[in-house]
């Protein structure tokens, strides 16, 4: 729904370099909102766990993340970018001014050495040992422990990152191509600065620059990638290429070239980047977070253009689902766009079966992706939205007290059955005032009694 003047520009600095000026238009689209000005949306029972942001990769900062969830009717919008937590304080203070419950996490690459499964594809594309963890519901007071953490990946990450464009540049002179600058054409345009994460994406957004300033918009670069890179391009991703008018053009520029030229420069990250799994769960347990296994699931087409057909764990689901209950994996995380009907009942049984948590949300990092998933409105993933207002029970509870979350000991005494404790959980997370998150309501407060003590 377009705004009326002057909110149309305020939605606009939502994404401004600054990110007081990004709170800014914040508060004075709430004033909007509260005055009648900006008309209100119609309210979904629709919830998001997993929307990545500038911090990362994405066309979203965390104010535009929140304010644009909160248009799409959503009640809760979680947060989580690739190893960093930068983007947390912006997106829990956009929240408060909202109204919309947040919930923080982080997503993290992992090694799985020393495994059953080291060395296989298992739900990296491409990536074989390498494991793609969610950390959720992390505690406000725990973001700096989190930063300090993640840091030493994102240098190892950095050192990668030089090193790909290295490769990428040889490729681009042979092809008589600008290079590109890691400074001025990466570096400068993400968040690094702030402790944000470069990856291979902003590579790519570069290239995507770099090509469409010398192919322009539709034929002349539609030729140059199915002729001189050989890309066979789908007819949808085609027609998207070959429409000057496209206004998500470059992001799906980027997405067919994460999926087909990616591989050219590639280099695989290492255990100085990747943690071993087992140090990222203690990790999680030891900031009272909730550690989550992101199924991807074999890809037949992926509905963001940017992971092409691939096996993954499917195949021997049967036997990690044990091992990662046995390593002490919380929860399994999953996004129903993304998967076939088959397999999302597969992966909810084994879930039921090992006693995970089950968490969902989808990984918005494209402009063309928007921040309603109507699967979830299926009664059959109901579960999910209770797990996100359990979360955002859990984070509270967290923050409150340590040990108090949905996996603590007082938790488990007072509700030893994991469903029980997310029903009791997210009531709690339904009855706290999104608009002050930093206290507790007193009927929050009453059903958190046996587990606060």
């Amino acid at each position: 729904m377009s705004l009326p003047e002057p909110y149309a520009c305020l939605e606009a600095q939502l994404n401004a370099a600054d990110r007081d000026a990004r709170l800014a238009a914040v508060r004075a689209l709430a004033a909007g909102l509260a005055s009648g000005a900006i008309p209100p949306v119609e309210k979904t029972i629709e919830v998001n766990n997993h929307v990545h942001t500038v911090y990362s990769f994405s066309p979203h900062s965390p104010c535009s993340a929140a304010w644009h969830a909160l248009r799409a009717g959503l009640l809760a919008v979680g947060i989580m970018d690739h190893d960093t937590v930068a983007g947390v304080e912006e997106m829990l203070a956009a929240g408060k001014i909202l109204g919309i419950a947040t919930t923080a996490g982080f997503e993290i690459r992992t090694n799985f050495s020393g495994t059953p499964f080291a060395g296989r594809i298992i739900n990296g594309p491409g990536m074989p040992n390498l494991v793609y963890l969610s950390i959720h519901g992390i505690p406000a007071g725990k973001l700096a422990r989190c930063q300090e953490f993640l840091r030493p990946f994102r240098q190892a990450r950095n050192a990668r990152n030089a090193a790909m464009l290295d490769r990428l540049n040889i490729l681009l002179r042979k092809q008589d191509l600008p290079a590109i600058d890691f400074q001025r054409d990466v570096y400068e345009k993400s968040t690094a600065a702030e402790e944000g994460t470069i990856s291979e994406r902003h590579i790519l957004a570069a290239l995507s620059d770099k090509l469409i300033g010398v192919y322009g918009l539709g034929e002349r670069l539609v030729e140059f990638l199915e002729g001189t890179l050989g890309i066979g391009l789908a007819a949808r991703a085609r027609g998207y290429l070959l429409d000057t008018a496209n206004s998500h053009y470059r992001y799906d520029l980027i997405g067919v070239l994460k999926a087909f030229y990616t591989d050219a420069f590639f280099i695989q990250p290492d255990e100085t980047e990747c943690p071993n799994v087992r140090e990222a769960l203690a990790f999680s347990e030891e900031i009272g977070a909730i550690s989550a296994y992101c199924y991807l699931g074999d890809v037949t087409e992926s509905p963001t253009g940017d992971k092409k057909a691939e096996k993954f764990e499917d195949d021997f689901l049967d036997e990690l689902m044990p091992y990662l209950r046995g390593l002490g994996f919380r929860a399994v995380t999953y996004m129903p766009p993304r998967n076939t009907r088959p397999q999302l009942e597969r992966i909810r049984a084994k879930c039921d079966e090992y006693g995970f948590m089950q968490i969902s949300g989808v990984d918005i990092n494209s402009s063309r992706q928007t921040f309603n998933c109507p699967e979830i409105l299926d009664p059959l993933f109901a579960n999910l939205i209770t797990a996100t207002w359990a979360l955002i029970g859990h984070e509270k509870l967290s923050t409150i007290a340590t040990g108090s979350g949905l996996f603590g000991e007082r938790a488990v005494a007072a509700c030893p059955l994991l469903a029980d404790r997310l029903a009791l959980y997210a009531r709690i997370g339904r009855a706290l005032n999104p608009h002050a998150p930093a206290g507790i309501t007193p009927e929050a407060a009453t059903l958190a009694a046996p587990v606060l003590g």
